[in-house]
């Protein structure tokens, strides 16, 4: 598949229109709030939406309580940047709102992430999808259980973090509106593998526009940490289109990426970049290093997973990463157990409290990234009969070097 850009410039300008469904607009820089009015600007959104009286959502990822810098959730000032173009042109009716992944308080994430704040100074409402009441929707032949609010408006604007996953391999349009579903209901997605209900998400919940935040993604976890600078923002209109793409930057193919294709099938989108043209308005500077991709493959060889949530598995892989950059992990003689399929059974070394008949578990739905290290550093200790291992003070965050090679 080839790709169309067109600089800055470089329209044609014989009457031959772009189709807007097929355009992705980027742009370069660290004035983010800037940037985001000029690409709306440039994408003519307030035209698209149309009647100033309609009712607009925005979806953020705010995954936890984690600053944007750190890599994993949607920075405030792309969300200023859109809120005070959709006020300018005289969009009223506004809604923020997200459901923090399971473990996490939504009320915190807004907080520490600076939505609160926002919220408060350009009078929008803020709602926590975690308080929603569930409805029962038919999502192209799968019945899923929808936040309320999901379904109340009637311009979905997507915000999402361009990151990778360590389930999924990436994390961007598509997976993004798993926040608006009820914690329960994202738990059973585990249950049903993830990729099929996302991909059946996506005739679910609408996605009129999407803007997507890849100034510092965490490209290996979801839940941040290892921010990898790109100073990018981009938009699109078809959220498959917009996962292909990414897919395309992160070099993997749609096909490593199930959801996608399934996403597509349903008629959510097409994947197909040969048809799309990538408009840049202005010119990248360094091209940013990619981190290993196959990273968390090779840290996943120490777990054995059935149907873990996103938070307890997000949590164990970096803990392990940690472990694996003191030397620990190289020797280690077992599989841990993760996962919703451990409930109820025996077994030896389990995390989180799906795995609390095992003789060695820790408890917590989840527990924390920190709480897994020091379990698993503990086990060791114990197992070994040794005092203790290396020189850094537990519960202190490593450097974000280079993962196994």
């Amino acid at each position: 598949m080839t790709e169309n850009i067109r600089k800055k410039g470089t329209e044609s300008s014989e009457g031959c229109e772009t189709d807007k469904s097929r355009e992705i607009l980027v742009i370069y820089g660290e004035e983010y709030e800037k940037m985001t009015r000029r690409l709306l600007e440039e994408a003519d959104l307030a035209a698209r939406i149309g009647d100033r009286g309609r009712r607009i959502g925005i979806k953020p990822n705010l995954v936890s309580a984690v600053l944007s810098s750190e890599g994993a959730t949607t920075h405030t000032e792309v969300v200023e940047g859109l809120l005070r173009y959709l006020q300018e042109h005289g969009f009223r009716n506004l809604a923020i709102m997200e459901g923090s992944w399971v473990g996490e308080q939504t009320a915190r994430a807004f907080a520490a992430c600076g939505y609160t704040k926002l919220a408060e100074k350009y009078n929008v409402e803020l709602i926590d999808a975690q308080k929603e009441r569930p409805v029962k929707t038919d999502c192209a032949g799968m019945e899923l259980r929808l936040c309320a609010c999901a379904l109340d408006v009637d311009f979905m604007i997507n915000v999402p973090v361009m990151k990778g996953h360590c389930q999924t391999r990436i994390t961007c349009a598509l997976k993004n509106m798993k926040g608006l579903l009820p914690n329960q209901e994202k738990r059973r997605f585990h249950s049903l593998g993830l990729h099929q209900p996302i991909g059946h998400l996506a005739m679910g919940i609408r996605q009129d526009f999407i803007l997507v935040d890849s100034i510092c993604g965490d490209l290996s976890f979801e839940d941040g940490g290892n921010p990898t600078v790109m100073n990018r923002i981009f938009a699109a209109w078809d959220p498959v289109l917009c996962d292909a793409y990414v897919c395309r930057l992160l070099g993997y193919r749609t096909e490593e990426v199930p959801y996608i294709g399934i996403a597509e099938s349903l008629g959510a989108g097409s994947a197909d970049l040969g048809g799309a043209v990538v408009r840049e308005l202005n010119l990248s500077g360094e091209r940013p290093q990619l981190p290993d991709r196959n990273r968390v493959l090779k840290l996943a060889e120490a777990v054995e997973e059935v149907e873990s949530c996103s938070a307890c598995y997000g949590y164990l892989i970096p803990a392990l990463d940690r472990l694996y950059r003191e030397g620990l992990l190289e020797d280690f003689p077992e599989k841990i157990c993760i996962g919703q399929g451990y409930k109820g059974k025996p077994g030896n070394l389990g995390i989180g409290s799906c795995t609390k008949d095992f003789a060695h578990s820790l408890k917590g739905c989840p527990p924390t990234e920190t709480e897994i290290y020091e379990f698993l550093r503990e086990y060791m200790r114990r197992r070994d009969g040794k005092e203790t291992y290396g020189d850094r003070k537990e519960g202190t965050r490593p450097s974000s070097g280079g993962g196994p090679a």
